[in-house]
C-alpha cells in the first residue's frame, strides 16, 4: 500500500501483521511484564481449608448460641499447625489468624469477646450465625480458571499465580526491538558536541518504552547518512522481530532508512499517515521481521510509538477514553492530531485535561507533565472549555 492513509487504517493493517512468537516456561517470580501464552488454572484451593480471619477460639456454634457459655479449651490451632483432634460440645481450640479450623468446629468466638481462666472460656456474647470464618476456596476453588491467555502478568496476576501453587508459567518469548537511529549529526549522551552535533536522546526512551509493553529492545547503533551502512547495520542484527529505524524517513537526499530496507528485501504496508506529530511513519514487512519507521523528532518519535509501536508489541489496540478540556482549543487541520497533554481528576471527580501550550515536535519537557495524548480528528472544530475530547493515556493517572 502506498500514499497517505488514516492513522484507524494503519493501525488495522499493524493489527493484521503483529508478530506470532513462540512460547516458553519461565520462573513465576520472573514472568512480570510477560503475556500469558495459555490458560492458567489454580493447582489447589485457596485457602485449602476453612481457617480462622481472626485470634480466638474455634468452637461449636450450637454451644454458643447464648451468652454466658462455659467451654473448655483442648488444645490450639496456629497456622501451619492444626489441631489434630475434634472439637466437641462443650469444647473450644485456641486459634489464630490463619490457622485451620479444627474438625467439629463451624465458629470463631474472637479473643476481645471471651475471658479464659486456665482451661474455662467464658464467651461473653451470644452468636446466631457463623462469623470469622474463610470458606475452602474462598479465593478459588482447585481446578478454576484464574488468569486467561494473553494475560499481561503484574504483580497481581504473579500473586495468585504464586498462590495458586503454579511455579512456572507459559508465556509468550518477548519480542526483540532492534532500535536503529540515523544521522551523521547523533552522538551518544555524554559526547563533547561539534558545530551541527545533537544528542541522540531516543534510544534510551524508546528502550524504556519497549521493555515496558513486554518486548525486549536491542540498541542497533547509529547508522551514517549512507545507504551501506545502513544495509550493514541491518544485516548484522541477529534474530530481530521488528526493526525500529529512527530517523531517515522523510524525503531528503539523506533520508535512506526506506530504500535500505527495500534494498534487503522488505516490502512497504505503508508509506505515511495523515497524522500530526508521525507523518513520515512507515511500516514493512519481510519474510522473518517488520519494519516500523519512526519519524527522528523526539516528540514525533514518542507519539508515534505510543500510537503505532506499543499495539504492534502488544496486540492490543488503542483506548480511548473521553476527558474535559480545561480552557479552549482552536480548530485542527487536515490531520488527525494527537496532543501530548497532562490529564488529572479535578475537584468534581471529572477527568480533566490541558494540552502543552507548545507542541513543537522537537521538545521533549512536554513528555514530564505529561500523561496524556488529546486526539482531534481532522478537520475538527475549535472547542470550548469543559467540551469533551477523546484521550489516550501514556501512563497512569496518579
Amino acid at each position: 500500500m502506498s500514499g497517505l492513509i488514516s492513522v484507524d487504517e494503519a493501525l488495522g493493517l499493524l493489527a493484521a501483521h503483529t508478530p506470532v512468537l513462540e512460547h516458553e516456561n519461565v520462573a513465576t517470580e520472573d514472568a512480570q511484564g510477560r503475556m500469558l501464552a495459555a490458560d492458567l488454572h489454580a493447582r489447589v484451593s485457596r485457602p485449602p481449608a476453612p481457617v480462622s480471619a481472626m485470634d480466638g477460639y474455634a468452637v461449636r456454634l450450637e454451644d454458643v448460641r447464648a451468652a454466658g457459655t462455659k467451654l473448655n479449651v483442648i488444645g490450639e490451632a496456629p497456622a501451619g499447625a492444626p489441631f489434630p483432634g475434634k472439637v466437641g460440645q462443650g469444647e473450644a481450640v485456641r486459634i489464630f489468624t490463619g490457622g485451620e479450623l479444627p474438625a467439629g468446629a463451624d465458629h470463631i468466638v474472637i479473643q476481645e469477646d471471651a475471658d479464659r481462666d486456665g482451661d474455662t472460656l467464658n464467651c461473653r456474647e451470644a452468636y446466631s450465625e457463623t462469623q470469622f470464618v474463610r470458606a475452602k476456596g474462598l479465593d478459588f476453588e482447585e481446578g478454576a480458571l484464574i488468569l486467561e491467555t494473553g494475560t499481561r502478568l503484574g504483580a497481581a496476576e504473579l500473586a495468585i499465580a504464586a498462590a495458586a501453587n503454579l511455579a512456572t508459567l507459559e508465556v509468550t518469548r518477548r519480542p526483540r526491538v532492534g532500535i536503529l537511529a540515523n544521522g551523521n549529526e547523533l552522538k551518544p549522551p555524554g559526547s563533547e558536541l561539534g558545530p551541527g552535533e545533537i544528542v541522540n536522546s531516543n534510544p534510551p526512551a524508546l528502550a524504556a518504552l519497549i521493555r515496558n509493553w513486554g518486548g525486549e529492545p536491542v540498541d542497533l547503533g547509529t547508522a551514517s547518512d549512507t545507504l551501506e551502512d545502513i544495509q550493514a547495520k541491518i544485516c548484522a542484527a541477529k534474530d530481530i522481530d521488528i526493526f525500529l529505524p529512527v530517523g531517515g524517513a522523510s524525503v531528503g537526499d539523506h533520508d535512506l532508512m526506506r530504500p535500505a530496507f527495500a534494498a534487503e528485501g522488505f516490502v512497504p504496508v505503508f508509506e505515511k499517515i495523515a497524522v500530526r506529530p508521525g507523518k513520515p511513519t512507515w511500516f514493512s514487512k519481510s519474510a522473518h521481521a517488520l519494519v516500523l519507521g519512526l519519524p527522528g523528532n523526539p516528540a514525533s518519535a514518542l507519539v508515534c510509538a505510543h500510537l503505532f509501536l506499543q499495539p504492534l508489541i502488544t496486540g492490543r489496540r488503542l483506548r480511548h477514553i473521553k476527558a474535559k478540556l480545561s480552557a479552549p482549543l482552536s480548530s485542527n487541520g487536515p490531520r488527525e492530531h494527537y496532543m501530548r497533554s497532562e490529564a488529572w481528576i479535578d475537584e468534581t471527580g471529572s477527568l480533566t485535561t490541558t494540552p502543552a501550550a507548545n507542541q513543537d515536535s522537537s521538545l521533549i519537557t512536554p513528555f514530564l507533565s505529561g500523561n496524556a495524548l488529546v486526539r482531534r480528528n481532522a478537520n475538527s472544530p475549535a472547542l470550548k472549555a469543559g467540551e469533551l475530547v477523546d484521550l489516550v493515556l501514556m501512563k497512569p493517572l496518579v
